[in-house]
């Protein structure tokens, strides 16, 4: 191990190289606690609001019908397909905008913050034109028929309206905590999920006077809360002067952006990969079980928010003091972030055991349902903390320039290890087996992901940003 300070770096031709200055305003002074809490405490607000109004919604949709409920299970591989690239690109911008914030380089701030909206609303605009034409193929190929064949499709094409939207209030929040801004992301997720479940029975039901569009409503609510949110962020951006108002070096802010983004858009295209597999798993033992998987998802995903909440606070942290070469603060905070995860997983495991099936009885008291989603919670819940783990490797990795590791463990953890045992646990189980599998690669790969990103701090040799 090196014997340099961590206040100095090393340059291509080893010579050592000051630490800049802590940014005024910043993560890269303070206790690395308290900017943590403030960042994740912010973000679990505006992510759980979020998550409620996925429950929400979910219970509306349970009033319609569990036909409306095997609808949303269809159409999540590729609502999942579409965050891909939202958070690919969300996850570039705020590496190399932490990066260049902390550094202190705030004409360059100004300029990646400007030319990674512009490239949101292309990349937006080309997925709702797509995701409009091929939707119903791609949703009868995973098995759907029927009424909920017709269900699915109806949602996807109303959602596909605001895929821009969509795009531009995760690029917009994600920047906003790269540049220091703590409280004002969650606040606005909260805002505008509270939107959405105040829009949702009306458009759904018809209430008022409004039209009655059942699952097209859901659809409907969802983007007009996106659209509220991207009007808010540009406020803020705005009024912080984030703003650049040239096309200048667009290609190399685009270029810089996607090093880190395209690898992490590649990243979570994949995620859905194993999504189709395993609902078309499910499919085979009736759209009851897609729809109690479904359900199950969606009530976990409550406290899988709070772990994707730390990861995303850790982020922006990492980035800037990475960017301020201040390495022992980015070890302090991985540590600080790792032990959470693993405390949160073990009260995730009890909470879910306990009441999971509760809360999955208010959404729907099918009995097929709710035999499914017990099963969910008595195996998946106890291992998300390691998946939490590997979150947070991954996202610290992508926080300092370093994307072709999350790549790799995502390549691996998908195609070597959950395809195959999903299918093997399948074949020997059924459903009860896909979960099963689900559970030991959590675990594996969470633990290789530790090792692997604590293998790379302790090396302290840091590239220029």
């Amino acid at each position: 191990m090196s014997s340099r300070s961590p206040d100095t770096t090393v340059d291509s031709t080893g010579d050592q190289e000051e630490t800049p200055a802590p940014r005024r305003g910043g993560f890269t002074h303070g206790p690395v606690g308290k900017h943590l809490v403030r960042l994740g405490a912010f973000m679990a607000m505006g992510s759980v609001t979020m998550n409620i109004a996925q429950l929400a919604e979910a219970i509306y949709l349970g009033i319609v019908g569990t036909e409306a409920l095997a609808a949303m299970g269809f159409a999540f591989p590729l609502t999942i397909t579409l965050f891909a690239f939202a958070g690919g690109i969300g996850t570039g911008a705020s590496s190399v905008i932490a990066r260049a914030a902390g550094a202190g380089d705030q004409q360059t701030t100004r300029q990646l913050v400007t030319h990674a909206q512009l490239l949101a609303v292309v990349v937006g605009v080309l997925l709702a034109f797509l995701g409009g034409a091929f939707a119903e193929p791609i949703v009868e190929s995973l098995g759907a028929e029927g009424l909920v064949l017709e269900m699915t499709v109806a949602y996807l094409q109303v959602y596909m309206l605001g895929v821009p939207f969509f795009l531009l209030s995760i690029v917009g929040s994600t920047m906003l905590r790269a540049t220091g801004a703590a409280a004002s992301p969650g606040i606005i997720m909260t805002a505008s999920s509270v939107l959405q479940i105040m829009l949702g029975p009306v458009l759904i039901f018809g209430w008022f006077g409004v039209p009655e569009m059942g699952v097209a409503g859901a659809a409907l609510a969802y983007v007009l809360s996106r659209v509220a949110s991207v009007g808010l962020y540009l406020v803020l951006l705005v009024r912080a002067k984030m703003f650049y108002w040239s096309v200048d070096n667009l290609i190399g802010s685009w270029k810089s952006i996607l090093h880190v983004g395209g690898p992490a858009i590649l990243s979570g295209l994949i995620h859905p990969i194993s999504m189709l597999f395993v609902t078309r798993l499910l499919a085979g033992h009736g759209h009851e079980v897609v729809a109690g998987y479904n359900v199950a998802t969606r009530v976990e995903t409550m406290a899988h928010m709070i772990l994707w909440s730390a990861s995303s606070s850790a982020e922006p942290f990492i980035g800037q003091n990475w960017g301020a070469r201040q390495i022992e603060r980015v070890r302090q905070a991985q540590t600080i972030v790792y032990r959470f995860c693993l405390a949160w997983g073990a009260v995730t495991f009890v909470f879910m055991s306990l009441f999971g099936a509760y809360f999955v009885s208010l959404i729907d008291d099918n009995a097929i349902v709710g035999v499914v989603a017990r099963g969910f919670f008595l195996v998946i819940p106890l291992t998300i903390g390691m998946m939490g783990v590997m979150q947070v490797a991954s996202s610290s990795f992508n926080a300092r320039g370093m994307p072709m590791p999350p790549l790799i463990m995502t390549l691996v953890r998908i195609f070597v290890l959950y395809i195959p045992l999903c299918y093997l646990g399948d074949q020997l189980w059924g459903y009860m087996g896909i979960f099963i599998a689900t559970g030991i690669v959590n675990i594996v790969m969470g633990a290789v992901a530790w090792y692997w990103n604590r293998g790379s701090v302790h090396e302290r040799r840091l590239p220029l940003p």
